[in-house]
């Protein structure tokens, strides 16, 4: 099982191969989750799909590409049931925590804490 989940942010300066990051990841078990999939993806899609992108679509499905085949070399962690009654209980304990834009961290931090695992991030502010 995994000991450090990688969030969003990690996990696109590693695309972007940010040197310490990727160097850091490299030494350790890490693993993403479904929720880090889907953010990447929205992105992806809606750089793919902004008019204003189009003439630059050879350069963002290549991107898009990179971003598959590396979500096929790391484990990607589902959000289960246990992941599903950490969150509510996190957001019952926590009224502010219910920010519609920390959501997604939320779903992030139920998932690291139904298994026990450490969230790797830049973003202490919202984790913390």
């Amino acid at each position: 099982m995994c000991k450090y989940i990688l969030d969003t942010d990690c996990v696109s300066l590693i695309l972007y191969n940010h040197p310490q990051v990727t160097a850091n990841a490299a030494k350790h078990q890490v693993a993403v989750t479904i929720i880090t999939v889907q953010e990447l993806f929205n992105g992806w899609s809606g750089r793919i799909n902004d008019p204003s992108l189009v003439h630059n679509l050879p350069a963002l499905y290549s991107k898009l590409w990179t971003t598959v085949k590396y979500l096929q070399t790391i484990e990607v962690l589902d959000f289960t049931p246990e992941a599903d009654t950490c969150l509510k209980k996190l957001l019952k304990d926590n009224p502010p925590l219910r920010k519609n834009r920390l959501q997604k961290d939320m779903r992030i931090a139920a998932i690291a804490l139904s298994i026990g695992a450490t969230v790797v991030t830049r973003n202490q502010r919202d984790f913390s």
